[in-house]
């Protein structure tokens, strides 16, 4: 990775103009950047989709802690998981639609990422899940609500050209109980940042 945080563009706004689930398989191998250096690729994506989607955190509407997830696209969510890990999720323009980041690949600021997870003992695993790539990538809930695509904040959702893959693999989503059926999460065929199970039942385009 050579392009400095701000050279790289931004995702265009309409790729997150959809449903959740038509946005979150648009979002795989976009990148996820730090002001500092830190760039992961993104591999694996679920998506989470308001009032329709008991899984959701905005299922039954907004709360101060879901607030985000009714504003505008393109911002980032961050909540706190089980009192522990942080998660980042990407605002989709449907309300209270999300994507949350399942796992980046790794691709600079490597050497930060290992200082924020000193017990990591395989690159291929700093960011291999959503606690661990908000660790890495030092997300909490002070970052809830930043611009990812035009704002001054220190993370940006950006697009170096490389393409979603032509068969991405996609799977019920994990560690929910509700809606865990629902094919939803979706990953890069054969990436070994992928944070769970690597089959799929069906190709999705």
């Amino acid at each position: 990775m050579t392009l400095p945080h701000r050279a790289m563009p931004a995702v265009a706004p309409e790729l997150l103009a959809d449903h959740a689930a038509e946005v979150a398989p648009r979002l795989l191998n976009k990148l996820l950047a730090c002001a500092d250096g830190r760039v992961g690729r993104i591999v694996e994506v679920e998506a989470y989709a308001g009032a329709e989607d008991p899984a959701a955190h905005s299922f039954r509407g907004p709360t101060a802690r879901n607030a985000t997830m009714f504003g505008p696209a393109g911002h980032l969510y961050v909540y706190l998981s089980h009192g522990i890990h942080h998660c980042a999720n990407v605002v989709c323009a449907g309300p209270g639609h999300g994507v949350l980041i399942r796992a980046l690949h790794p691709l600079s600021g490597l050497a930060a990422m290992r200082e924020q997870r000193p017990g990591c003992l395989r690159d291929r695993d700093l960011c291999r899940g959503p606690g661990r790539l908000a660790r890495a990538m030092a997300i909490d809930r002070r970052h809830d609500g930043l611009d990812l695509l035009g704002g001054s904040g220190p993370y940006r959702l950006v697009d170096d050209g490389t393409p979603p893959p032509l068969t991405a693999l996609a799977t019920p989503r994990i560690g929910i109980r509700r809606a865990a059926e629902r094919p939803w999460r979706w990953l890069v065929p054969g990436d070994p940042c992928v944070s769970g199970p690597r089959a799929a039942p069906a190709p999705t385009r």
